[in-house]
Order: structure tokens, then C-alpha cells, then sequence
């Protein structure tokens, strides 16, 4: 691929949430996991564990606890990535005689490493002729998705990517407008004007030249207010204590 068909498809993405029923062939599945684990990796130690889910019954579970999204059951392909601290702590703890535990920044990094593989596999997905969509109500409900996924210690899940051939009107629907660069590009330091421009930035970009605030306002409910916010929240104070908490139980 040349350079201007990368920076094409990067510029091209969008999400897409509604697919054809046509299963993804194993060689291309292979080819997204491949390129994905490719992705920048702290000290090369990848720092995540991704989870195929392949099984009917476990996707239409993951479409009720990821706030109700019914797509999620029909998606061809589902993967989970966790920041996974486990095997290298395992692996310190059988030749190293003392071993601290895993700790907040520990978690930072292994969900970054995750994060980042995971878009690594979303552009691969695009490149290929997929469509994907992440899903961040993964964040949620923490013990049930604990439960369901089967998680041990230092292991959680920090995104969800789903995906598959999307149908034409998918591939057709508008691109959602961005902010631009100038906005959100900051030199040397925090520029406190530029992040004073949100409410310019938000009729510039969405067209909020009337109603203003009546838009923020239904804005904030639906997206900050809302109870799926308020527990995502609670989920991810759960996830936390429970990583640090471990080292808190005896053993390595």
C-alpha cells in the first residue's frame, strides 16, 4: 500500500455498526490478529491478552451487559483486549526472590499497550474491507464481564472491537465531522485559549449555531449525566481495586 492510500483509509474511517451475514474468513481474521500484535508495545512486552469471542451465546450476553446494543450479538467478529499483567508477573515471581505487585501504573501501561493494538487490528480490519466499531460499554458491569470471560488476577478488560463486512448503506452513511487540527493541536505546553474556544469548536464542527446550550444540555444527559456514565465509573473504581487489591492477598 502506498503512502496516500494509508493516510486515504485513515482519513476514511468511520464506524460501523451494522454488517452482512457473511462470516469472516479465518486467513483474514489471522491477518488483523497478526498485524495487531505488530502494534507498539512497552519494552516489547505486550501487555495485553485478546479475547476471540467466537461463541453465540457469550456475544449475546456481552450485547445486553455493553449497554443493550443488539448489533454486538450479530457482529462476525468480537474481540476483547484486556491489559494482562499475568504472565509477566507469574514469570518474575518463579526466578526474581522478591517481586513487588502490580500497581496503578502498571495497569496505565498494560491498558495502553491494549488500547493500542487494538486500533492497530481496527485499521487492519479497514485495510482488509471490514468495518468496526468499539464498543467502550466494555468498561462496565466489571464483575459480571470478570465472570463471563473467565478473568484471573491482573487481567481487565479495556476495549472491545467489533466488526465485519459492513452492508452499502453503512458504507455510504456520512463520516461524523471531527474538530479540527488547529483545535486540538497544542505546541509545548497546554494552550488554555485554544481549550477555551469549545463552544466555537462545538458550532464549528456540529452545526450548534442555534440552541446552543439546549444541545450541550441534552448533550451532557445523554452522554455524561446518564446512568451507563455513572457506572462505567463505578466499574472502573471496581477493576482498579480489585488489580491493586490482589497484591493485598498472600503469595507472589
Amino acid at each position: 500500500m502506498e503512502s496516500r492510500e494509508t493516510i486515504c483509509l485513515l482519513q476514511s474511517r468511520k464506524s460501523m455498526r451494522v454488517f452482512e451475514e457473511r462470516e469472516i474468513p479465518e486467513t483474514v481474521k489471522r491477518e488483523i490478529l497478526s498485524a495487531s500484535i505488530r502494534a507498539a508495545s512497552a519494552g516489547n512486552m505486550a501487555l495485553y491478552t485478546i479475547i476471540d469471542v467466537t461463541d453465540t451465546e457469550l456475544k449475546r450476553k456481552l450485547s445486553v451487559t455493553c449497554d443493550n446494543q443488539p448489533f454486538i450479538a450479530d457482529a462476525p467478529l468480537v474481540l476483547i483486549y484486556c491489559a494482562d499483567y499475568r504472565r509477566w508477573y507469574s514469570a518474575f515471581c518463579e526466578v526474581v526472590n522478591e517481586v513487588r505487585h502490580p500497581s496503578y501504573g502498571d495497569f496505565m501501561l498494560a491498558a495502553e499497550d491494549a488500547v493500542i493494538a487494538a486500533q492497530t487490528a481496527a485499521t487492519a480490519a479497514d485495510a482488509l474491507g471490514l468495518g468496526t466499531c468499539y464498543i467502550g460499554d466494555i468498561l462496565e458491569n466489571y464483575e459480571e464481564h470478570k465472570r463471563i470471560l473467565s478473568l484471573p488476577d491482573y487481567v481487565a478488560p479495556i476495549a472491545m472491537l467489533v466488526g465485519g463486512y459492513p452492508t452499502q448503506q453503512q458504507k455510504e452513511r456520512r463520516q461524523t465531522p471531527r474538530f479540527s487540527v488547529t483545535d486540538l493541536v497544542h505546541e509545548n505546553g497546554y494552550d488554555l485559549e485554544k481549550s477555551g474556544r469549545m463552544p466555537d469548536m462545538l458550532k464549528e464542527r456540529d452545526g450548534w449555531e442555534e440552541n446552543y446550550a439546549q444541545h450541550v444540555r441534552a448533550f451532557c444527559e445523554r452522554k455524561y449525566n446518564s446512568a451507563f456514565s455513572a457506572e462505567m465509573s463505578r466499574s472502573v473504581k471496581a477493576m482498579l481495586d480489585a488489580w491493586v487489591g490482589a497484591g493485598q492477598r498472600p503469595g507472589c
